[in-house]
């Protein structure tokens, strides 16, 4: 009899392998406050860049998906204690969130630098309009980071908590600015608005979002976009340590998504600018 079973579930491809973690509902965290690559629409529902990203590879990986919201800082945490399969979320590939998780290869390659309100004394910041790849040229930053020093002298920035914008303020401006950290970027986009930090530190393509409100109007990105680094290789599904046959499978569905050009029709979708691995 159990032969015979074991028969049955191997026909069904229910016995041993991936499709064992495929065969049942596939858990996958993101951050519902992060607008536009994830948010929360009125009715609850969420949405955004990397709900799309996670709904294209779970059609492609033939996953029954179910996407939740989870607060960042207890992202990696819910993962280790298996609450979710994967976090598809806008996750940079680091070194230290390496030594957490397993990744799969970059589907995003992002830039991250300063905002704030035109009639700022940071309107002039330098370096406004270039991008720097920290990993080609270390010492071009660390220039660019002295010049930064006397403007922002005093400032307080803000950023989102325990992300690697956070990182990167730390390692370079700790004793220059003051670095105020918010649980989402609506929050620190009012608390600009509202007069309450002078600056904020995120993603390029968060920015652009924001300012297409018209609340925002007066809002500009200063000094150069950053990559590289302490930004880590990009960003990537993060998977439980030691799951290889997960990372095989996603790898293999990103690749695939980026070669037919689907993650730049979603990029441009939501971000209006293209930002997958191959373009920069």
């Amino acid at each position: 009899m159990k032969s015979k079973l074991k028969l049955a579930l191997v026909s069904l491809g229910l016995f041993g392998c991936v499709s064992t973690a495929v065969a049942s509902e596939f858990r996958v965290a993101t951050d519902g406050a992060y607008a536009p690559f994830t948010f929360t629409r009125a009715d609850g529902t969420l949405d955004g860049f990397e709900v799309d990203v996670a709904k294209e590879l779970c059609k492609r990986l033939n996953y029954t998906c179910t996407i939740s919201a989870q607060e960042w800082d207890g992202m990696i945490p819910a993962l280790q204690a298996g609450k979710y399969d994967a976090i598809i979320a806008g996750m940079s590939i680091t070194p230290k969130r390496e030594e957490a998780v397993d990744f799969s290869i970059p589907y995003q390659n992002i830039l991250t630098g300063f905002a704030t309100l035109k009639g700022s004394p940071l309107d002039t910041l330098p370096g406004t309009g270039e991008t720097i790849d920290i990993n080609a040229d270390p010492a071009k930053l660390e220039a660019l980071v002295e010049q930064w020093k006397p403007q922002l002298k005093g400032m307080t920035i803000g950023v989102q908590t325990s992300t690697i914008g956070v990182a990167f303020l730390e390692k370079y401006l700790k004793d220059t600015i003051e670095i105020k950290e918010y649980k989402s970027t609506e929050q620190q986009d009012l608390d600009l608005l509202a007069g309450r930090v002078d600056a904020l530190f995120a993603n390029h393509a968060n920015f652009a979002a924001t300012m297409s409100n018209a609340d925002y109007k007066d809002m500009h990105v200063v000094g150069a976009g950053l990559r590289g680094g302490v930004f880590g290789k990009g960003v990537g599904v993060a998977l439980p340590k030691g799951d290889t046959k997960q990372k095989e499978a996603f790898d293999k569905a990103i690749g695939d998504a980026i070669q037919d050009g689907t993650i730049r029709e979603l990029s441009m979708k939501w971000l209006q600018m293209d930002l997958t691995p191959s373009a920069n």
